[in-house]
């Protein structure tokens, strides 16, 4: 499931964003469908995998394979959140998801996202992302991705093999920010795989996040063993 601080801060985006039109988007089965933001952030709110109707996505099809009305993945929200909170462009297609919750069945996605004002950041693997909020104010993690989803982000002077693989992504890179980031009036993050482990071996990776700066926001530490390396200091939890 999302972490709590990051599925609170989510929350307070969304509340301060009420004018934000969300965008309503659904994706057949073995297409691929693009997210993207011209002005702000993508925050993932509502998705579904699997299908729960006769009528979607059904031309051509035969009438076994739209029969099952009651097929949904479980955990599709974390992923697709995973994937694509706090980019700016994100491409979505059933891979995400993993297994086939139910085979024989004619699939789809329905995605309900909006995009977010905020701070969007990139670095490239071996940099370090700063992140800054004024006085008074603190980081609000919108969502964070680490490892490489196109052929054109941080390639200078890299070789051209390193950038081919475009579907590498850590699923740790969320909760790695929001621990040591979330809450915090400033912060630091080396985008290295020591920190995020490596999700593809041999590719060039980069680090992109998108936050926000709240008021108003509380915390308290906890004394809690955190696996992730340099973690000493980052035990908070959310308090609204």
């Amino acid at each position: 499931m999302l972490s709590s601080l990051l599925r609170s801060a989510l929350v307070l985006a969304a509340v301060c964003c009420l004018t934000c039109e969300a965008k309503r988007v659904i994706t057949c089965e073995n297409r691929m469908q693009r997210l993207s933001c011209d002005h702000g952030v993508i925050s993932v709110h509502t998705v579904a995998y699997g299908r729960t109707d006769r009528q979607t996505c059904s031309e051509g099809r035969p009438s076994v394979q739209l029969a099952d009305t009651e097929c949904s993945q479980p955990g599709a929200l974390e992923a697709l959140a995973n994937r694509c909170n706090g980019r700016k462009v994100c491409e979505v297609d059933q891979t995400i998801f993993g297994a086939d919750p139910c085979s024989g069945t004619y699939k789809y996605i329905r995605t309900t996202y909006k995009c977010l004002p905020a701070y969007h950041v990139v670095a490239c693997e071996f940099s370090t992302a700063e992140l800054f909020c004024d006085s008074g104010k603190t980081i609000a993690l919108i969502g964070a991705f680490y490892g490489r989803a196109d052929r054109t982000t941080c390639i200078h002077r890299r070789p051209e093999g390193q950038s081919n693989n475009i579907d590498c992504f850590a699923r740790t890179a969320n909760r790695v920010v929001a621990e040591r980031c979330h809450g915090r009036n400033h912060c630091s993050i080396y985008a290295v795989n020591s920190v995020f482990q490596d999700p593809c071996v041999g590719t060039t990776k980069y680090l992109e996040l998108a936050y926000t700066c709240q008021s108003g926001l509380h915390y308290h530490h906890q004394h809690l063993q955190k696996h992730a390396p340099g973690n000493e200091n980052s035990d908070t939890t959310l308090k609204v």
